[in-house]
């Protein structure tokens, strides 16, 4: 199966909230990508409310039931006792739970499995009684104890951190062996059973790369490069750019 793409929608909240106005309108950029095949949409709500807002959540959430029932809502966000209620009002598909601290610009490293496996058990068994699928960022780095611990959580999938991999775009072999340890994390994870999403600093020209190596890739979740690409060819346009990165017929 094809890579599936979900547009986060972060940076064009961001981008609405420099001025106390409507637009640009994260729903009808989110429709826009949706009606052009994108399979779901992402937000990270953080307290501060600097991008995505409390208030856009219900929004969306309607968006994705009433015009889009195929597609998937995946809210991402560190597991504070506040962020699995709202996940639990909202009742997102998908939940990628991440281990930055609220003040961090962005997220940049994933969950240390062997310290905090044990404190993610019963926050994912929480999650997934509510019927959300759970997935956990984690570092591509070719760890697999680390990999191991995080299956030992009951979680469904990890998302592996692509910055360092995003960051490399003006050194081929570094990224190549960055790329190496994306792939042998994401083997030992598709070996135990686990899905594999990825995220962070993807573009047009790095993502095949990535999906070739690991083909059984299920979603990349791309905020930035896909907005920054969205003020060049449109939302539109750059939705069906990314999903022939992802490997999809367009």
């Amino acid at each position: 199966m094809p890579t599936l793409l979900s547009v986060n929608l972060n940076a064009v909240a961001m981008l609405r909230n420099r001025r106390d106005l409507p637009w640009p309108s994260v729903e009808n950029l989110g429709r826009i990508a949706l009606q052009a095949g994108a399979s779901g949409l992402t937000v990270h709500p953080r307290p501060d409310q600097r991008h995505i807002r409390f208030s856009d959540l219900p929004v969306i959430r309607a968006l994705t039931d009433d015009e889009f029932p195929q597609a998937e809502f995946n809210i991402e966000g560190y597991p504070s006792e506040d962020f699995l209620d709202l996940c639990e009002r909202i009742e997102p598909e998908q939940v990628t739970l991440v281990p930055d601290d609220p003040s961090q610009a962005t997220s940049d490293h994933g969950f240390d499995f062997r310290r905090d496996g044990e404190m993610l058990k019963p926050i994912v068994a929480r999650l997934k009684k509510s019927g959300m699928r759970v997935s956990l960022f984690a570092d591509g780095d070719g760890d697999l104890e680390a990999v191991e611990l995080a299956k030992a959580t009951g979680a469904d999938r990890i998302e592996l951190y692509t910055g360092p991999y995003g960051g490399c775009f003006d050194d081929p072999q570094k990224a190549a062996d960055i790329l190496a340890d994306l792939g042998k994390t994401a083997d030992a994870a598709l070996a135990l059973g686990l899905g594999v999403n990825a995220g962070h600093d993807l573009i047009v020209a790095n993502l095949p790369a990535l999906v070739k190596r690991i083909p059984h890739l299920a979603e990349v979740s791309i905020g930035h490069g896909l907005t920054a690409d969205a003020l060049e060819f449109g939302m539109a346009e750059t939705v069906r750019r990314f999903r022939r990165a992802c490997g999809q017929t367009v």
